[in-house]
């Protein structure tokens, strides 16, 4: 059985630390955290370098919130909805998007049902006949152009 280092170190002056003054407090420490790798620690240079975002900060944090999007032609390739006299019902607040995107066409009157619709989403919904419910009214910059 191997022993413990602090028995191997009974019976020697300093434990294996050299001189008693260097072990008595913070003031032999050498620093602490990425201490000596700046301009003149010389032998940890090289790895800092190396290393991309060692120093400052990075990146930014959003406060926007992450949307859970939906595009048209998702919409009809799933076939999501329920069909009842030519109209296509779907309501994807309840499929828990948030927004409808503008990528594809509508080949069926849609009635869908969401919180959020980009301005050509409505456009090419509307174009095929259908409507869009639901949606928030938010200030768009056309109107705050006008005023």
């Amino acid at each position: 059985m191997k022993r413990k280092k602090n028995s191997r170190y009974r019976g020697s002056k300093t434990h294996g630390c050299g001189s008693m003054k260097k072990r008595r407090g913070k003031g032999h420490k050498g620093g602490s955290g990425r201490a000596g790798t700046g301009k003149r620690g010389d032998q940890t240079k090289p790895s800092v370098w190396d290393k991309k975002g060692y120093f400052g900060k990075r990146g930014f944090t959003s406060l926007a919130k992450d949307l859970n999007t939906i595009n048209i032609i998702d919409i009809e390739m799933r076939k999501l909805g329920v069909e009842k006299d030519g109209k296509v019902t779907v309501d994807l607040t309840a499929l828990k998007y948030d927004k409808l995107l503008s990528r594809g066409n509508a080949t069926k009157k849609y009635t869908i049902t969401v919180n959020q619709a980009s301005a050509s989403a409505i456009e090419k919904i509307q174009k095929a006949g259908g409507e869009i419910v639901g949606i928030k009214k938010e200030k768009s910059q056309d109107s705050e152009q006008k005023a």
